[in-house]
């Protein structure tokens, strides 16, 4: 159940993705890492994901995410509900600076802050609930009794991000097609159908054609630091986060300003 908004649109609203736009990495390979490294056994579901990959095209994002979360199997929910707990504060400091500081901008400007992500829900929410978004929306995953080897979920990606905001979102938030006042933030290209949305916009590491997209249309480019120095480090450091190896493959200890005091509160909503 999503939280009730009032009917009274707010005066702006930013709209933020959160793997590769407020942290580096996407998540779902931190918190991967996360927990093999406390219980290093579920190493052995690995194979299974690699196994998986040539049938990409055919699955899809949601069948290989599906696959990927496999390692979760069997885990009781309170132990679940615990690792996303700490997982959200272990990753508060990777959080870009540069991006911390709009979300808040925003607030103090009495927008509304939306949170949405393609990552799973059960730790997208407790990320959510840190940096004080108003609505988090993520991809809802089956994890009770306790999850299957291929849990069921919602892909919350693309197209899907468009119709939950339409869904929760009261009909007063729209006016000529675009949410009133909206400025969105990603990396991604498969987030476009969400900037349709949004009056103006903000791309962070752009691809090339993210890139090109954003020149055309006059959206803002921000390119943060990265953890990793080249390809190659990426790819080592992704391996190591794959396999739950070593402290912090991901290089995300210490990068940021994050202060709980200033960002855990809910923003005030200021109402047109």
């Amino acid at each position: 159940m999503h939280q009730r908004l009032p009917s009274t649109p707010p005066v702006g609203i930013a709209l933020f993705d959160l793997d590769g736009t407020l942290i580096p990495w996407d998540c779902q390979l931190l918190f991967r890492h996360f927990v093999v490294r406390r219980e290093p056994w579920r190493r052995i579901f690995l194979p299974v994901f690699l196994v998986f990959l040539p049938l990409t095209r055919l699955l899809g994002a949601g069948g290989m995410k599906r696959v990927f979360l496999s390692y979760l199997w069997r885990m009781s929910p309170e132990c679940l509900e615990a690792y996303c707990r700490e997982f959200a504060e272990s990753v508060m400091p990777s959080i870009y600076p540069d991006l911390l500081q709009k979300l808040e901008t925003h607030r103090s400007e009495g927008h509304l802050l939306i949170l949405a992500s393609a990552s799973p829900e059960f730790y997208v929410k407790e990320i959510g609930a840190l940096l004080g978004f108003d609505l988090t929306l993520a991809t809802p995953v089956e994890t009770a009794p306790s999850p299957r080897f291929f849990p069921d979920l919602d892909n919350h990606k693309g197209h899907a991000k468009v119709r939950k905001l339409h869904e929760v979102l009261p009909s007063s938030y729209f006016e000529d097609g675009q949410l009133i006042h909206c400025h969105g933030f990603t990396d991604s290209t498969a987030d476009l159908p969400m900037l349709e949305w949004c009056e103006t916009a903000t791309v962070v590491n752009p691809s090339p054609t993210l890139a090109r997209k954003a020149e055309a249309e006059g959206w803002e480019i921000v390119r943060p630091t990265r953890p990793w120095s080249s390809k190659a480090d990426f790819l080592r450091r992704l391996v190591l986060l794959l396999f739950g190896i070593g402290e912090d493959p991901g290089g995300i200890a210490n990068r940021s300003g994050w202060n709980q005091t200033s960002t855990s509160k809910k923003s005030r909503i200021t109402s047109r």
